[in-house]
């Protein structure tokens, strides 16, 4: 379903969905984004901080992407203006089924231009053990149904 900035009021919460981590999985994009030792190799990670292999954030950043542009509820998304307040408060390791959800913490219409306006959601992911792997907040550039003329794939960026 498409969602425009009227259908995503503060409060609108949704479960964008579920990824599980595979151990090749992690290290072949931490092969070519972020090779750290605790992402590539088992030794390594094993005498890390870590104590075994875990995801590298950027890594968690892309499932979340990806598990967004699958979902269901389709926000009419212009642009995303900031990511904010991030926490990493415990590693994603291999096998942890990450299950990613958000509400929108804030709908702001330009003052403007009516044809859209934007969100703040707040964004959660969690392991299979309930303990959080990361928070943040994101402000996207979202299209108005009440405009009526820009859509996403318009390439109309601004506020």
């Amino acid at each position: 379903m498409n969602l425009y900035l009227e259908d995503v009021p503060v409060g609108y919460q949704s479960t964008i969905g579920e990824w599980q981590l595979t151990r090749d999985e992690i290290i072949e994009l931490a092969k070519q984004w972020d090779p750290q030792p605790f992402h590539i190799d088992d030794a390594a990670a094993e005498r890390s901080v870590f104590g075994g292999l875990v995801a590298s954030s950027l890594h968690v950043f892309a499932i979340c992407t990806r598990l967004f542009f699958d979902h269901e509820d389709q926000i009419q998304i212009l642009a995303m203006l900031s990511k904010d307040k991030i926490r990493l408060q415990n590693p994603a390791r291999v096998g942890d089924t990450l299950t990613y959800s958000t509400e929108c913490i804030s709908n702001n219409p330009s003052s403007s231009k009516p044809d859209r306006g934007s969100i703040i959601l707040s964004d959660t992911v969690t392991n299979q053990r309930d303990e959080t792997v990361l928070t943040q907040e994101v402000t996207l550039l979202v299209a108005s149904r009440a405009g009526g003329r820009v859509t996403p794939d318009s390439g109309i960026i601004g506020f």
